[in-house]
Formats: structure tokens, C-alpha cells, sequence
């Protein structure tokens, strides 16, 4: 049978874009459906406008942190409407970039909703109508959407989507959940000026962190201002005359000008065909995937989050360029999951990698902890009262460094560098022996001496 494609892929997220892309390089008859910009959740809807948004809260407190080094500024005043205006320019300038690398990749465009009619078959709802294109593979990329629960009243509130595009700040707002997206929304309302109430069904934010850093940005998010109620959930929204009235279990009810329910996502995989192709899903819609992400249909395969295995856009570009290795340059590469780096863009930030304590825990037979808070040299002029930690933990028996945490400023760019570490198996001493750059953060990884007695 002749196709019209070798590789056809369904969403142009960071994902599909690399594997097509890839594909296309090396000489691939590829093409790639979206029907919506390209770029997917993290260009369009996630990492960067939300890192953008970071970056514009930080100044409020470098205005602030200025004073006692000397600075006096008269007046200052934010803008959110222009904060908006410049980060939608970039978005417009990123898509454009992502289609000419498609373009440049010789891979052809297909704007429309997908959905797969046969194993090799795909119908595609574009503009001037329905249009059926075969492919020899299909790839599924179609990453994850916002999740609501079922709670009276919360269908018309914010998802992330919907906050980063807000025409104007609120005064008050309730952001619902305990992951990546709550805490960052958490500190850049709060940074910029919003009464920010952050409700969470555990106890400590960021569930599946190791427990120290859970409970220091906690503290951290708390001194800075935001309200946190913890161990409760929502029992019901009102919404009244455009304010919400919402209440919690304990009880207790807030008032918000907005609600951001910010309470994880789901595999964007509904509408797309998949089951009545063959293609099994797990029941949260995920596509189940071998190591090699072949689904149960033999030339279907999926990356990213539509699979649910470790939703972070580095991972799912990673899946994508080892999938178009192993079908199109004779290199068969399988996905390491293991020691993968991860941050959260909080106030203040959040750097791991390896394993929680708890985890170590349970793997090893003993493990040492070193742990080390202390105020960084900058708040020390400023008057700033924030402080850093940092956590290794080590493998007693072989003195391998398993995990390494931080929350502070930077820590996504420490924590990087000391993945390479950390990846390549260095040891404790190891880390001992390599010099410190001083006066710096980092060099508390590689001075902290005293393992603590009791862990």
C-alpha cells in the first residue's frame, strides 16, 4: 500500500515537533497535524510564559532587596496589561520559530483536529473541510489538559490556560492544589501583589518531594505572605456577582475574585480515536507504551504526557528524538528515566534530582543525610529573611550521592550542574574533594561535612 507519509505525527508539542522534526532530517516523508498553534502546552500554555511571568514578579523584590545596598527608586509602578502584551509577542515569535523548523526539516503542516479512522489512516477536521491522510507510522503526541473534580460551581473557574492570559490582576485569588502549578501561580500572584490563598488536600505542598524541601518552601511560600490552608478540600463554589464564595471542608469559606483550580492534568487522548483502532488506555486515559513507546498497535506509538510516564517537556523531546533514532537512523534507544533533574519555578525555587529521602529509605539498607539551611550572603545587607536549604543523600555502603535537593535562589541552575554528577555515580567523597567557588550557594554541596545523627 502506498501512504502518503512515512511518519505522521498528531500534535505539534515539544514531543512530536522533536521526533518529526528529527525524522524529517534524516530525509523522512513526515508530517505533523495540530489544531492549534505550534508549540504545545509548555511553549504556548506552560513553561515559558509561565517562567516569564516569574521573572517579572522577581523584580518586585529585587526593588525591595535594593534599598539597604544603596538603590533609591522613587517610584515604581507594575503594568499587567504590558507584562501581557510583551509575553504574547514572544509566544507569537516562538511559533513562528517552531514552524520554520518543521519547515527546514522538510515536514509538512497539517492544521486540524485528528482522529484516527484505521491503524494507518487519519482524518483531519481542517478549515475547508475533512481530510483523510495515510501514514506507514503514526505518532501520537497530544500531551495533557487541566483537570477539574466534580465539585458544585468549579466549571467556570481558572485553569492554568486561563491565568496566563488574564486581561488584569485580581485582588484576591484561591488557587486549588499542591503541585507545579499552584505553588508557581502562588508566588507570582503573591510577588506581584495579590492576596493569594492557597487550599491543599495534604498537609505539605508538592506531594511526592522529598519531605524536607515540602515543608521548608511551605514555610518559605508562608513568610513571603501567601495563606495556605492545608489537609482540607473544596466542598463547594458560589458565584456571585462576579466574586467567588468558597467553601472548605473544615468549614471555613473565602472569598476570591478569582479561583485557579491547579489540580494536575490528564492525557489529552479523548476524541482521537485511539480505542477503536485498537490502542489501549489506562484508565486515566493515558496510551499505554512499551520501552520502545509502541502501543498495542504495532506502527502506532506515542511520547510525552498523553502516556503519563514523566511528564516534563525535556523528557518528552528526550522520547521523541530516541523514537525517530530507533525507526529512521538504524540507532535503537531506549528512554533512562533514572536521575532525571526536575524544578519548580515556586518563590523560592525548587532543584532535585535522584532520590527522596523516603525512597532511599526504602531501596538501601542504610543511608547518611546531610542537610544544611542558612541564610544566603545576599539577605544578610538586605534584610531579607528567606533562607536556603540543601539536602544530599547517600548511599552508605557505597558512598554514591542518590539524591540532592534545594530550595533557593538558583536552584534549577545548581541543581543541573550537579545532575551530571549525580547521573554519572560520583561519590560523596567525591564531591568532598572538588573545590569550592566561594562566595557562592553551591559550594554548600560540596562542604557539608557532618552527616546528621539522626537520620
Amino acid at each position: 500500500m502506498a501512504f502518503d507519509y512515512e511518519l505522521l505525527t498528531i500534535g505539534a508539542g515539544s514531543g512530536g515537533v522533536a521526533a518529526t522534526r528529527r525524522a524529517g532530517n534524516y530525509g523522512v516523508r513526515a508530517a505533523i497535524c495540530e489544531e492549534d498553534r505550534v508549540g504545545g502546552t509548555c511553549v504556548l500554555r506552560g513553561c515559558i510564559p509561565k517562567k516569564l511571568l516569574v521573572y517579572a514578579s522577581h523584580f518586585a523584590e529585587e526593588l525591595e532587596d535594593s534599598t539597604n545596598f544603596g538603590w533609591s527608586v522613587s517610584e515604581s509602578k507594575f503594568d499587567w496589561p504590558t507584562l501581557m502584551r510583551n509575553k504574547n509577542a514572544e509566544l507569537d515569535r516562538l511559533n513562528r520559530i517552531y514552524k520554520t523548523l518543521l519547515s527546514d526539516a522538510s515536514v509538512d503542516l497539517i492544521s486540524g483536529r485528528a482522529r484516527l479512522v484505521d491503524p494507518h489512516t487519519v482524518e483531519v477536521a481542517t478549515a475547508s473541510g475533512p481530510r483523510q491522510v495515510t501514514a506507514e507510522t503514526i505518532l501520537a503526541s497530544t500531551g495533557g489538559w487541566p483537570v477539574k473534580p466534580p465539585v458544585p460551581g468549579l466549571d467556570p473557574v481558572l485553569t492554568s490556560t486561563e491565568a496566563l492570559d488574564l486581561p488584569e490582576l485580581p485582588e484576591r485569588i484561591v488557587i486549588i492544589g499542591g503541585g507545579y502549578i499552584a505553588v508557581e501561580f502562588a508566588g507570582i500572584f503573591n510577588t506581584l501583589g495579590v492576596r493569594v490563598t492557597e487550599v491543599i488536600r495534604a498537609d505539605h505542598v508538592l506531594r511526592g518531594f522529598d519531605e524536607d524541601i515540602r515543608r521548608h518552601l511551605q514555610s518559605e511560600m508562608i513568610r513571603q505572605g501567601v495563606r495556605m490552608k492545608s489537609s482540607v478540600t473544596i466542598s463547594k463554589v458560589d458565584n456571585v456577582s462576579g466574586a467567588h464564595k468558597v467553601q472548605l471542608s473544615d468549614g471555613d469559606v473565602i472569598e476570591a475574585d478569582e479561583l485557579l483550580c491547579a489540580m494536575g492534568r490528564a492525557p489529552n487522548t479523548s476524541s482521537l480515536g485511539l480505542t477503536d483502532v485498537g490502542v489501549k488506555l489506562a484508565d486515566n486515559g493515558a496510551i499505554k507504551v512499551d520501552e520502545w513507546s509502541r502501543t498495542s498497535v504495532h506502527n502506532i506509538y506515542a511520547v510525552g504526557d498523553c502516556t503519563d510516564r514523566l511528564n516534563l517537556t525535556p523528557v518528552a523531546i528526550a522520547e521523541g528524538r530516541a523514537l525517530a533514532d530507533t525507526l529512521y537512523n538504524d540507532d535503537p534507544k531506549k528512554m533512562d528515566y533514572d536521575n532525571i533533574p526536575r524544578a519548580v519555578f515556586s518563590q523560592p525555587p525548587v532543584g532535585t534530582v535522584g532520590l527522596t529521602e523516603m525512597e532511599a529509605r526504602k531501596r538501601f539498607k542504610e543511608v547518611k543525610i546531610y542537610r544544611s539551611e542558612f541564610r544566603p550572603l545576599k539577605a544578610t545587607l538586605s534584610g531579607n529573611g528567606g533562607r536556603t536549604l540543601m539536602k544530599l543523600v547517600v548511599d552508605q555502603e557505597s558512598g554514591r550521592v542518590i539524591g540532592c535537593h534545594m530550595v533557593g535562589d538558583d536552584a534549577a541552575e545548581i541543581i543541573q550542574g550537579i545532575a551530571i554528577a549525580v547521573k554519572c555515580g560520583a561519590s560523596k567523597a567525591q564531591f568532598d574533594a572538588t573545590m569550592a567557588i566561594h562566595p557562592t550557594a553551591s559550594e554548600e554541596f560540596v562542604t557539608m561535612y557532618e552527616p546528621l545523627l539522626d537520620a
